[in-house]
C-alpha cells in the first residue's frame, strides 16, 4: 500500500504509523523515544533505524496502514518517514539512511566510513534549507506555533525532494557546502596533534582538550560509544554536556542513567572565583549543559554548535575541572551498573540516591 504523510494532529483521523513521537492513537509506533510502545524486535538506537527494520519485517502489525507521522521535525525522524513512504529506495541506501539519521540525532559520524562524506553533505542540506525556508530546530515556540503543527509544513516539502539530493548530492551543493566545509574543518582540527581526547569509560566520558569550540558534527564523532563529554577549550573556557544517547532507548549498548549536577555544580561554584557561576539544565532536557553563566540560553542556542554561543573564561584550570567532573561520576556511578531501557522513574531514583 502507497503511504503518505499527515500532519500529527491528524493520528486518530485514521489508522496511522507514529515515528519518532508517541501519541494515543498509533497502530504502529518506531520511536527510540524512553519508554516508546516499540515492538522489540524493531528497537534501534534511531527511529529511522526502527523503520528501516519494519521494512525488513513487511507482515509486522501495524505497517499495513497508509497514514505516516511524526509531532517534529528533525532528521532521524525525517529519514524514518521519508523511508516508509520510498521503501525500495531507502532499502537500496539504508547503511547512508543510518549514518545520516545517527549524525542528525547524536552527532556521532565515523568518518572512515566510505559513505560519511555523502551522509554529512545529506545532513547540512537538511539543516540548511530547514533554517533557510523555515526556521531553526525548537524555533517553533518563538514564533508563536505549535511544533507538532508547524512542521507538517517542512514534511510537505522535504518529502518530495529528498530523493533527489539522496541520488545526487551535487544538486544541494549550494545549500550543503557552506556548513560542510565548516565540519569538515572542524574534523581536522580534532585530529591534529593540538586535540587531545581521553576516555574514562567506567563513567561514560570522554574529554576532549582543543584549542578552540567546533561544531558538534566534528567534536562527537570523537566521542561514539560514550554518553557525557567534557570540552577543555584554550584559555580555560569549558562545557560539559549530556549526549542525546541518555535521553533516548538505544538499543546498541547499555547506558548509564543522567545524575542531577546539583552538587558538582556546587563544588564547582566553590572554587570558581569569577563573578560567573556555573549553571545546568534539567536532566530531563534533550542535552543538558553544564557550563559558565552569562544570558541564560534558548533552547535554539543550547541546540546550537559550541561555535556559535559565548563559552566564558573559568578561574578553574583545566586540570582540576577534569578532576572534579572524574570524581563526581565515579562517586556518583558506584553501584549503579549500565543497562538497557533505564524508565525516567528509574533515572530519578538513581540521581536521588546520588543526591543522598
Amino acid at each position: 500500500m502507497v503511504k503518505y504523510f499527515v500532519p500529527f494532529r491528524q493520528i486518530r483521523q485514521q489508522p496511522t504509523i507514529v515515528v519518532d513521537s508517541t501519541g494515543l492513537g498509533a497502530v504502529l509506533t518506531l520511536a527510540h523515544w524512553r519508554g516508546a510502545a516499540t515492538p522489540d524486535g524493531l528497537r534501534d538506537d534511531t527511529s529511522a533505524g526502527s523503520v528501516l527494520r519494519a521494512l525488513h519485517q513487511p507482515n509486522t502489525p501495524g505497517l499495513e496502514a497508509a497514514a505516516v507521522t511524526a509531532n517534529h521535525f528533525d532528521i532521524d525522524g525525517f529519514v524514518g518517514v521519508w523511508a516508509l513512504l520510498n521503501p525500495a529506495l531507502a532499502l537500496r541506501h539504508e547503511h547512508l539512511l543510518r549514518l545520516v539519521a545517527t549524525l542528525g540525532d547524536f552527532r556521532e559520524m565515523n568518518w572512515l566510513d566510505p559513505q560519511a562524506d555523502h551522509a554529512l553533505q545529506l545532513v547540512c542540506w537538511l539543516n540548511a534549507e530547514e533554517k533557510a525556508r523555515f526556521y531553526e530546530p525548537f524555533g517553533a515556540p518563538a514564533r508563536r506555533r505549535r511544533e507538532d503543527e508547524a512542521s507538517a509544513e517542512k514534511f510537505a516539502w522535504f518529502l518530495p525532494r529528498f530523493a533527489a539530493v539522496l541520488e545526487n548530492p551535487e544538486a544541494g551543493r549550494a545549500a550543503w557546502e557552506p556548513e560542510y566545509l565548516r565540519v569538515q574543518q572542524g574534523v581536522a582540527t580534532v585530529q591534529r596533534p593540538a586535540t587531545t581526547i581521553r576516555r574514562y569509560p567506567e563513567i561514560g566520558l570522554t574529554v576532549v582538550c582543543m584549542p578552540e569550540p567546533l561544531p558538534y558534527y566534528a567534536l562527537f564523532g570523537a566521542t561514539a560509544g560514550t554518553d557525557v563529554v567534557l570540552s577543555l577549550y584554550s584559555g580555560q573556557r569549558y562545557e560539559f554536556e549530556y549526549k542525546y544517547t541518555t535521553w533516548v532507548d538505544l538499543e546498541s549498548r547499555p547506558t548509564l542513567p543522567r545524575l542531577p549536577l546539583d552538587a558538582l555544580t556546587a563544588r564547582l561554584n566553590q572554587l570558581e572565583t569569577t563573578p560567573r557561576r556555573w549553571t545546568f539544565d534539567g536532566i530531563t532536557d534533550t542535552g543538558p549543559l553544564l557550563r559558565l553563566s552569562g544570558k541564560s540560553l534558548t533552547k535554539v542556542q543550547r541546540y546550537a554548535d559550541p561555535d556559535q554561543r559565548p563559552i566564558y573564561v573559568s578561574s578553574i584550570t583545566p586540570e582540576r575541572l577534569e578532576q572534579e567532573v572524574v570524581a563526581f561520576f565515579r562517586a556518583g556511578y558506584a553501584g549503579i551498573e549500565p543497562k538497557r531501557y533505564w524508565t525516567w522513574a528509574e533515572i530519578r531514583t538513581a540521581g536521588q540516591r546520588e543526591e543522598a
